[in-house]
């Protein structure tokens, strides 16, 4: 019997207790950034997405020769008012010798901690080091690990949040001291990011709208442009995009879902890939603006599953499952319906 690593959110939860959220964060920002060098081994597709009046579902799959992974996720806006949340997610990792699944994992906190990983990735070769301010527009459910993880790699000493829902800004304040993050709330978005050495925007907003005019920013700001992530939905005022730096993940998946399928792709520096392989140079100068546009990928995903996978089996983490049959001969599984 091959047995399934079985790991729910809670078992999840408590490997990071145990781990250390400290470790298990920059741990993953390492993880992330070694596939990322390793971006040309491994298969990478863009997602498949399916689309509806009330949202989202795609499925996300990525591989290297060894171990294939693939998360199905929604993105579903209106289901807070529905108290569920706007993304969930379920990860499996699989054996690519022979097609047997190694683990079934909940991926909805693996979802946040990756896209925080690769926004740290992206902020290291991007920001400038001297960067003290991080602002944050949007603080739903993944803002923590965001601003958690940004500030695992440059020396933040404060972070100034905006959202327009008061309860998200009160839970965000909380969250964030809790993390021993020296947070202040900010009366609007433009004052987040007019006080921002590194901006994440990560609203739910519909539409194509400017979430951050170009005038907000600051010289040599970096920004982590998170919300914008699906056709039609997008945060940033273009004109920031065509002054900018601009770094995607693939650009394949960014003309159709980033901020940049608003200005084409002309107006793209480089895949993060060719920046952390050192093809290409990530930032120059102290003045010059960088943009990050996140849309996420599944090869981050895959590097969060086997990153998980790895410190689940060697701590003994989850429930391991006879999921798949087993019948006595492999060519008759009608046998099992005969026992």
């Amino acid at each position: 019997m091959a047995a399934v690593k079985l790991l729910t959110a809670s078992d999840i939860a408590r490997l990071v207790k145990e781990v250390g959220l400290p470790r298990f964060v920059d741990g993953l920002i390492e993880r992330m950034e070694e596939t990322f060098r390793r971006w040309k081994e491994l298969k990478v597709v863009p997602r498949v997405s399916f689309s509806y009046p009330w949202g989202m579902m795609e499925a996300m799959p990525a591989s290297d020769s060894k171990l294939y992974a693939v998360k199905i996720v929604n993105g579903h806006p209106g289901n807070p008012a529905r108290n569920l949340l706007t993304v969930a997610a379920l990860g499996i990792l699989a054996d690519a010798e022979t097609g047997y699944p190694l683990m079934v994992a909940d991926a909805t906190l693996l979802t946040a901690f990756r896209t925080g990983a690769a926004c740290a990735v992206a902020t290291k070769h991007l920001a400038r080091r001297d960067s003290r301010v991080l602002g944050i527009i949007g603080t739903g459910a993944q803002s923590e690990f965001l601003c958690y993880a940004v500030s695992r790699v440059v020396p933040i000493e404060e972070v100034v949040f905006y959202d327009i829902d008061p309860l998200a800004m009160r839970k965000f304040e909380e969250n964030a001291r809790s993390l021993g993050l020296r947070a202040r709330a900010a009366g609007s978005g433009r004052e987040v990011a007019e006080r921002a050495d590194v901006l994440i925007t990560a609203t739910a907003v519909k539409g194509k709208r400017k979430v951050v005019e170009r005038g907000w920013l600051k010289p040599g700001a970096h920004v982590n442009a998170v919300g914008g992530d699906a056709p039609g939905k997008t945060e940033l005022d273009p004109q920031i995009l065509l002054e900018a730096k601009v770094v995607v993940e693939l650009l394949e998946q960014a003309l159709v879902e980033g901020e940049v399928q608003n200005v084409g792709r002309g107006a793209v520096y480089a895949e993060l890939w060719e920046i952390v392989s050192g093809l290409k140079p990530g930032r120059v100068s102290e003045s010059e603006l960088t943009v990050f546009d996140s849309v996420g990928v599944a090869v981050e995903d895959w590097a969060a599953l086997t990153y998980l996978y790895g410190l689940a089996s060697e701590r003994g983490a989850g429930l391991d499952v006879d999921l798949l049959p087993s019948p006595l001969h492999p060519k008759n599984l009608f046998a099992l319906l005969r026992r």
